[in-house]
């Protein structure tokens, strides 16, 4: 059997973190999150997917509440990727 290498692990980790972000349940929140996934997640490395999967613990509706600047982001969730991510949705 092959053995299993950290970047085998950590390209598992990409694939998933794009699958959960677009189906997170709120279609607007697939679309927002999928195409910041797709765009960026395959350059991202062990310590920002870490980033990213923790923020997708959050709910659906202060996601996009935090996405859309409706409410600011709380500082436990202010970290580099989360940056990356609004500047992908630049405000309007």
């Amino acid at each position: 059997m092959p053995e299993v290498t950290p970047e085998d692990n950590i390209s598992i980790s990409r694939k998933r973190l794009i699958f959960r972000s677009w189906h997170r349940g709120t279609r607007e929140i697939d679309l927002l999150l999928g195409k910041f996934a797709d765009a960026h997640l395959p350059g991202f490395d062990e310590a920002q997917l870490a980033l990213y999967e923790r923020f997708l613990a959050n709910s659906d509706p202060d996601i996009y509440n935090w996405l859309t600047r409706a409410e600011p982001l709380p500082p436990a969730e202010d970290n580099e990727v989360v940056q990356l991510l609004l500047a992908f949705y630049p405000q309007q």
